[in-house]
C-alpha cells in the first residue's frame, strides 16, 4: 500500500465559456508539472468558469473535455480530477469527473446548487456521494457549495482525502478559509480546496487561497496567486492521529434522507 499521495493543484484564472482556450491554457500549466505527482487537481467549471448559460456551451464539449483528461492524465502518469460543464440524459449538471491514468473514469454531481445564484434552477443536482479509491488512499470529491454543508461531507466510509473544487468569490473567502479548516478537523481527514483566480464575466473577483489542510486542522500549503501548489498526503498522519485521538469512534449515527 502507497504511504504518500503526492498531490498538484492548479489555481488559475479562466476564460469565460471557452472550453477550447481553457483546455489549452491547462494543458500548458500541466507540462510545467515536472515534479513526481499521483494527483492533479483542477478548479470548478475549469473549462468555463461559473457560467449560469450553459446553452453556450456546445453539447458535446463535457466529452471532448473528458477525452482530454483522459489523453493528459494517460500522457502524465497522473489522476486528473475537477468538475465542468456537462450535458447528460437531457439535463445539464455541474460534474466532477476523477480520471485515473488507465483511463477509468468516476464522477460526482454537486449536489448543492448554488441557489444564490441560480444554480438550482439550471443544473440538475446530483443525489450520490462517491469514494474513490486510488493508490491505497480514499478520496471524497465534492464542489464549492457542498462545503457550506457538513452533514454531506460527514465521515462514514473513513476516508482520508476530502476534495473541494470551487470558483469561491472575494466576499466570503472568510467562510472558504474557516470552513475547509472546520471540514478537516471533524473528519479527521486532510482536505484539499482549489479555487480559481481572477475576475470572471459578471465582475465576480476570485481570490485564490487554495489550500491542503491536515488531519489537526494545520495548513501544508496555501496561496492567493495563480500558482501550481504541491503537497504530500500521508497516510501515517492519518492512522496516528485517528489512533490517538479516536474522535471518529464518537460521532453520532444517523442517516440522511432527502
Amino acid at each position: 500500500m502507497q504511504m504518500e499521495l503526492k498531490v498538484a493543484i492548479i489555481q488559475s484564472s479562466l476564460v469565460w465559456e471557452n472550453p477550447e482556450r481553457n483546455r489549452e491554457i491547462f494543458s500548458n500549466k500541466l507540462d510545467s508539472i515536472t515534479s513526481d505527482v499521483d494527483l492533479i487537481v483542477l478548479p470548478e467549471m475549469f473549462t468555463t468558469a461559473f457560467t449560469m448559460d450553459p446553452q453556450n456551451i456546445a453539447k458535446e464539449e463535457g466529452d471532448k473535455t473528458v477525452k482530454w483528461m483522459q489523453k493528459e492524465a494517460e500522457k502524465k502518469n497522473v489522476a486528473l480530477t475537477g468538475s465542468i460543464v456537462f450535458f447528460a440524459d437531457g439535463h445539464y449538471y455541474n460534474r466532477l469527473w476523477f480520471v485515473e491514468p488507465n483511463g477509468k473514469l468516476s464522477h460526482y454531481d454537486k449536489r448543492h446548487t448554488f441557489t444564490l445564484a441560480g444554480e438550482d434552477k439550471i443544473y440538475n443536482r446530483g443525489e450520490e456521494r462517491i469514494i474513490i479509491d486510488y493508490k491505497g488512499f480514499r478520496i471524497c470529491p465534492l464542489i464549492c457549495y457542498d462545503l457550506r454543508f457538513p452533514v454531506w461531507a460527514r465521515n462514514t466510509e473513513n476516508y482520508d482525502v476530502l476534495i473541494y473544487v470551487a470558483n469561491w468569490p472575494t466576499p466570503r473567502i472568510n467562510a472558504w478559509d474557516a470552513l475547509l479548516k472546520a471540514r478537516a478537523i471533524e473528519n479527521m481527514a486532510y482536505v484539499i480546496g482549489v479555487n480559481r483566480t481572477g475576475v470572471d464575466n459578471t465582475g465576480h473577483n476570485y481570490p485564490g487561497h487554495s489550500t491542503v489542510i491536515d488531519v489537526l486542522g494545520d495548513l501544508v500549503v496555501f496561496s492567493e496567486e495563480e500558482t501550481v501548489l504541491y503537497a504530500t498526503i500521508n497516510k501515517k498522519h492519518i492512522s496516528e492521529a485517528r489512533e490517538k485521538l479516536k474522535f471518529l469512534e464518537d460521532r453520532d449515527h444517523f442517516s440522511l434522507r432527502g
